[in-house]
């Protein structure tokens, strides 16, 4: 947990995703298309991937992409598109120091 704290905090946007997720893909390019530049870690490429899957599934989220913004865990996929759609997504990642205007 504590690797996981400490990877989220040194950037304004984590996501936690896997290679061939089609939906971590979606939200990897919807951030991109804001002119955010995500700090992306590929679960099932990086080393210590599982365990920081395990660690991530004890927070409450185990299925890809979990985003982190500004250290917060945000959620899914689910989360972000609610967020988008509200038009909340684009004033939290100002907030967090990812996206300026």
């Amino acid at each position: 947990m504590d690797r996981v704290n400490i990877m989220v905090s040194e950037r304004p946007v984590v996501i936690f995703s896997k290679s061939s997720c089609i939906l971590s893909y979606s939200i990897k390019s919807l951030f991109t298309n804001f002119g955010v530049n995500p700090t992306i870690y590929e679960l099932d490429e990086i080393v210590r991937g599982a365990e920081i899957e395990q660690a991530l599934s004890v927070r409450g989220h185990s299925k890809v992409p979990i985003v982190f913004i500004g250290g917060e865990l945000v959620g899914g996929a689910n989360e972000i598109m609610s967020l988008h759609l509200k038009r909340n997504l684009k004033p939290m990642l100002i907030s967090a120091g990812a996206l300026w205007v």
